[in-house]
């Protein structure tokens, strides 16, 4: 791990923040914990069929006395079966995340009943805190656990082991474990209030830039998103030096570029950018694959053309000068500049978040010094946007 210009570390997944039973973290804003298992799954089990417990932590609702030889099901609960019926396909009701990603990827507009909501944040909020977790990642991330050594040797039941999988996710072959871990980023992903540590950081930020309720009774599944997006804009007004621009504490800072970073390969990831270029998604990039930072970047390409609407514009604008401040919140343009960088001495301290060298500027002066020097094979890659 000597990579002195590698992507630093996506210690990510599962570690929820509640106010009524806070989980402490370590020193990353976006580590998360998952507890140990009692006993491991049967091999094969799908990702889709996890466990849950006989109540739903924090809501106080029970699930269903009779449950279904497949195990419980979002779909039999009758709080949600207006809403499923009217909004998702029949074939996806046997899948509990199918479920899931299917209610909390609708429309803005779309409204969806309060006691639904309610129950799908508990949902989330016991599938990222059930101790059955770390079994699953166990069992359907087998073969790749023994291929990285890195995640091999972690420590088992302190959640690591998911932060690992995630921090080399472009690197899992392994068509199910991949689905898995991409699965549960889109759930942590869904509400700030899932990534461990953002609230506690940024409290103060979100209450001083005027951000949105923290409160944990807001269980909007459409809302979370618009909180990150104020702070980041509020961090650009900060690194533009705008007028009456409000200083953001350094670790609400570092916690904000941190879930953009993460959030660059998959734009189903940011939230709020997400649900404001929909329809131009599907306007200009219906047959662009997602992952990789593919849609980004074909949304990039068609910022200005005059059909694409002023939100998604604002949207695409915010996370471009996010990746003029830290250049890793560009997918495409930190894994095509990896081994330049490293080569050319480009990034010398990758450890110290937004430092000089993670500067877009300050690479894109690096590289072109080394074109300049007469560096053979080196080819500047136009910028998105």
């Amino acid at each position: 791990m000597a990579d002195c210009i590698r992507v630093p570390l996506l210690l990510l997944l599962l570690c929820i923040i509640s106010s009524l039973h806070p989980i402490q973290c370590q020193n990353s804003p976006v580590l998360v914990k998952v507890p140990e298992l009692n006993a491991p799954l049967p091999p094969g089990t799908p990702v889709e069929r996890l466990p849950v417990p006989e109540k739903i932590p924090g809501g106080g609702a029970s699930l269903p006395r009779k449950r279904s030889s497949t195990g419980w099901k979002l779909s039999e609960e009758e709080v949600c079966q207006e809403d499923l019926a009217r909004l998702c396909p029949k074939h996806s009701w046997n899948n509990n995340l199918a479920v899931l990603e299917c209610l909390q990827d609708k429309k803005e507009e779309t409204e969806i009943a309060a006691e639904c909501n309610h129950l799908l944040w508990n949902y989330k909020l016991n599938l990222t805190t059930d101790p059955k977790f770390e079994s699953v990642a166990v069992e359907v991330c087998k073969t790749t656990i023994t291929e990285i050594k890195e995640c091999a040797s972690e420590q088992r039941g302190k959640g690591f082991l998911v932060s690992c999988l995630v921090d080399h996710r472009g690197n899992i072959t392994d068509y199910q474990c991949n689905q898995y871990i991409t699965k549960m980023t889109t759930i942590v992903f869904s509400d700030y209030r899932l990534i461990c540590g953002f609230m506690d950081k940024c409290r103060e930020d979100i209450n001083t830039l005027h951000c949105g309720s923290i409160s944990t009774g807001d269980k909007d599944v459409h809302s979370q998103g618009e909180v990150i997006a104020c702070l980041e804009k509020g961090l650009v007004r900060e690194a533009e030096e705008q007028p009456g621009a409000h200083p953001i504490k350094e670790e609400c800072k570092k916690s904000i570029m941190r879930v953009a970073e993460l959030s660059s390969d998959d734009f189903h990831l940011d939230r709020y950018l997400y649900f404001s270029c929909r329809d131009d998604r599907e306007r200009f990039c219906e047959k662009t694959l997602a992952g990789e930072g593919r849609v980004y970047k074909c949304l990039f390409n068609h910022k200005f053309e005059e059909t694409m609407s002023e939100k998604c514009r604002e949207a695409l604008t915010t996370r471009q000068k996010l990746i003029a401040q830290d250049y890793k919140v560009s997918y495409s343009l930190a894994k095509a500049c990896k081994s330049d960088l490293r080569k050319y001495r480009c990034s010398a301290d990758s450890n110290v978040p937004r430092a000089r060298e993670a500067r877009l500027s300050y690479l894109l002066l690096c590289l072109e010094s080394a074109v300049h020097r007469g560096t053979k094979h080196l080819r500047l890659l136009p910028l998105e946007g």
